[in-house]
């Protein structure tokens, strides 16, 4: 019979050095088959707190705070001292995002987390009035560089040149987060007399899944429509369910997994190099701050961006809004 584990027979169990008492009455056990179905539902519902990305990225903070010298459970000493080192190398925000990563290894194992003490936070708060706050900010791809782009992508073979140009236009026209773009599949696309709909079952500011629909209307120059580019795509590449970006082999085989978030970077920076552009700071979210920098250079006001890009605060759109758009507010004198 399976021994059910419980929470201290487990790593809390191990690191307790507290004593137990007897008593003469024993506790009644539910039946082994309740446990086991409450521990297994439970775990999944604990697994399913957390979005795929945000797991990994804490996974990868934390192979990063073991490779150099760090363990749970850690000391405040150790923790602060690897913040020290790190600072060197890693932005602010990376080293809060492993700050939290760590914070919660501990908690998830009911350890009291080093990064509560007051030695901590005032490392971190030192780090961040010596180096700042400032994040690294990706270059947009606004409505000319797009273009400029989408001259460029015949040059590849004509299924994923066809793939590439449906992505860019989508990608820009819909604001989506990388991750929301791949994730879309054909089951998810309503086509409309005036452009289509898109609807998300969950995002980044979703995990509730409560989804949200997106819109892109067509556009006034056939060349450079995302719903037109759309339907070419799925035309050439003949996929008729499941994920809309896959793949592309260099036999121009189409693959039946989706796109990965990285992909998305990928395609955005060879689509700048052969336009000439400065890759170095493009990736996969240059399409997203275009669309945004754009919607704000043609005047559109922020309740009408958000309500494409799925932002929850004008605070928030506002860094994607890059200075080339603010640059461009009439002058007062």
């Amino acid at each position: 019979m399976k021994k059910i584990r419980t929470p201290r027979e487990g790593a809390g169990a191990a690191l307790s050095t507290h004593s137990t008492t007897t008593s003469n009455s024993t506790p009644e056990t539910p039946p082994e088959a309740v446990l086991s179905g409450f521990s297994g539902t439970a775990e999944h519902f604990l697994a399913a707190s957390q979005s795929a990305a945000t797991k990994r990225a804490y996974a990868s903070d934390l192979r990063h705070f073991f490779a150099n010298g760090g363990s749970i459970p850690a000391s405040p000493t150790i923790l602060a001292a690897y913040l020290a080192s790190s600072a060197e190398k890693l932005s602010v925000a990376t080293l809060e995002r492993r700050l939290t990563a760590i914070h919660k290894a501990h908690l998830e194992k009911n350890l009291e987390s080093p990064a509560q003490s007051e030695m901590v936070k005032r490392v971190m708060q030192g780090i961040r009035r010596t180096l700042g706050t400032k994040q690294r900010q990706v270059t947009p791809l606004v409505k000319d560089d797009l273009l400029a782009a989408l001259v460029m992508v015949n040059q590849q073979s004509p299924v994923k040149a066809a793939r590439d140009r449906a992505l860019l236009l989508v990608g820009f026209a819909s604001a989506m987060r990388r991750s929301e773009l791949v994730a879309v599949k054909v089951e998810h696309i309503t086509h409309l007399p005036s452009g289509m709909e898109i609807f998300l079952p969950c995002s980044k500011t979703d995990q509730d899944r409560n989804g949200r629909t997106v819109f892109i209307p067509h556009a006034n120059d056939e060349s450079r429509c995302p719903v037109r580019a759309l339907g070419e795509w799925l035309e050439i590449s003949e996929i008729t369910e499941g994920f809309v970006f896959r793949a592309v082999t260099r036999h121009d085989r189409v693959a039946r997994n989706g796109l990965s978030a990285q992909s998305v970077a990928l395609v955005v920076k060879a689509s700048v190099a052969r336009a000439g552009g400065n890759v170095a700071n493009a990736s996969g979210h240059s399409l997203r701050a275009g669309y945004c920098t754009s919607a704000a250079e043609k005047g559109l006001q922020p309740w009408q961006i958000r309500e494409q890009t799925g932002h929850k605060s004008d605070v928030t759109l506002a860094k994607y809004i890059r200075p080339v758009a603010r640059r461009k507010i009439p002058s007062l004198l």
